[in-house]
């Protein structure tokens, strides 16, 4: 195994990937009344369980400070419609609900506004914004999605795209020859092998993800490369309709190598059909995404 590999798998499982535990947020009920006119103190429920399984990436890249941990929790319950289109966002409920200050809620619901997901405007105070407004390719609203009410949407959608993107992306980047970051792809199928055969999901899932985002990075195309949270967001969400990426076997690495040894030979043809084979390994993916027609 190559030091690259070694040093990768290492990382893996030293990382802490137990974020949020699952099914410990809280339902908010907020009232539609303005604050004046609410009697007591808001009722506050259980969420349900699959709520602790959203946005474990999400919550690892911003940290599980208090900020973080806020932003995670509202977020899943406006993106669950726990919090529906148009309700307030009181800032002192917040703090006192969750044992915060002033300046982490501000600071969380300016994230939310930064998503789409809430606007805050004089006189109106912060409200919860339609689906409409969210900014549905934000990674973190990906993952929210991916495992609340609209997950099978979410996971059909990002199949959809990852087959309009990769497959391009592929084939544009057979022209490039980039030996360097070619190198680094050909890296990460021999670290995905070696985690498969030892049973090391997390390093594998950590390869596959570094793996596509070299391709679309080495197709020279900036809006494409744009693009590329979408592909990795795709690679970190579970369940529903399933790609080569999803289910680690010998025909999912054989499609990886094939991709490589196309982009090594400049054949953009060979790239985008090794693609496209790796993202119909299960016949289940192709009710979802079908084969374009030749023509």
């Amino acid at each position: 195994m190559s030091t690259l590999a070694h040093t990768m798998m290492t990382a893996a499982r030293s990382t802490d990937s137990g974020l949020a535990g699952p099914g410990e947020l809280d339902r908010y009920p907020f009232g539609d009344a303005p604050v004046t006119e609410r009697v007591g103190a808001p009722v506050w429920e259980s969420a349900e369980p699959e709520l602790g399984r959203v946005g474990r990436r999400a919550a690892g890249s911003r940290g599980r400070g208090l900020h973080g941990q806020l932003v995670q929790q509202l977020g899943q319950m406006i993106v669950s419609g726990d919090l529906g289109a148009d309700r307030p966002l009181v800032p002192e409920e917040i703090g006192q609900r969750f044992e915060v200050s002033r300046t982490v809620v501000r600071e969380s619901l300016r994230v939310l506004e930064a998503k789409g997901l809430v606007s805050a405007r004089p006189n109106v105070g912060t409200r919860v914004r339609p689906v409409s407004d969210w900014n549905l390719l934000d990674p973190d609203i990906i993952e929210w999605r991916a495992f609340g009410p609209q997950r099978d949407d979410q996971r059909r959608e990002l199949n959809e795209l990852r087959w309009t993107i990769e497959p391009l992306a592929a084939r544009l980047a057979a022209g490039h020859g980039r030996a360097d970051i070619q190198q680094r792809m050909s890296d990460m199928v021999e670290i995905m092998a070696h985690a498969m055969g030892q049973g090391d999901a997390l390093t594998y899932s950590r390869a596959d993800a570094e793996f596509h985002s070299l391709l679309i990075q080495v197709a020279g195309n900036r809006m494409l490369e744009h693009l590329s949270g979408i592909v990795s967001s795709a690679l970190q969400v579970s369940g529903g309709p399933v790609t080569g990426c999803d289910r680690p076997n010998d025909a999912s690495l054989g499609h990886h190598g094939r991709i490589v040894d196309a982009l090594a030979a400049g054949d953009g043809t060979a790239a985008e059909t090794a693609m496209r084979a790796l993202l119909t390994v299960h016949p289940e993916v192709e009710r979802v995404v079908p084969a374009p027609r030749e023509h």
